[in-house]
């Protein structure tokens, strides 16, 4: 199971075993927008084996409606590319609501200047890094 999540998050096969440590509080929420069945389960999994709460949307509006029904993520994966509402508009209507929640952008495409701002601390190109991943979520998380 660890080589699918791991060759659908970076790409390539690896092969071996795998010590899994649990070190994040449960209590973090990271908001997943990922319309990407694969990547999406993929990413969930490792977070929630990495110890924290994680909960997938499909797209945009999924992503607005978890939040609209009470959700509070530490910090929200976005991807850029989706159907329905995309992470540009997804990002709009979200500083439009006066959120404030940090977003780190995970797109195999570049970001437009709209998606810089104080919520975004993070813009990382698919295939992502793990580690990289997993420091600045673990990063943010370490701030509340």
């Amino acid at each position: 199971m660890w080589v699918e999540i791991w060759t659908a998050l970076t790409g390539s096969v690896v092969c071996g075993t795998w010590q899994l440590v649990l070190t994040a509080p449960a209590s973090r929420t990271v908001l997943v927008v990922e319309d990407d069945r694969d990547v999406r389960e993929a990413m969930v999994h490792l977070l929630e084996t990495e110890g924290y709460a994680a909960v997938s949307a499909v797209d945009g509006v999924d992503a607005l409606t978890q939040l609209d029904g009470g959700i509070e993520p530490s910090v929200i994966l976005l991807d850029l590319m989706m159907p329905r509402m995309d992470g540009w508009e997804f990002l709009e209507r979200q500083r439009n609501r006066g959120a404030s929640t940090p977003v780190i952008i995970v797109s195999a495409y570049g970001s437009r200047d709209h998606t810089k701002g104080p919520d975004v601390i993070a813009s990382m190109q698919k295939p992502v890094d793990i580690d990289a991943l997993l420091s600045v979520v673990a990063r943010v998380c370490a701030r509340e």
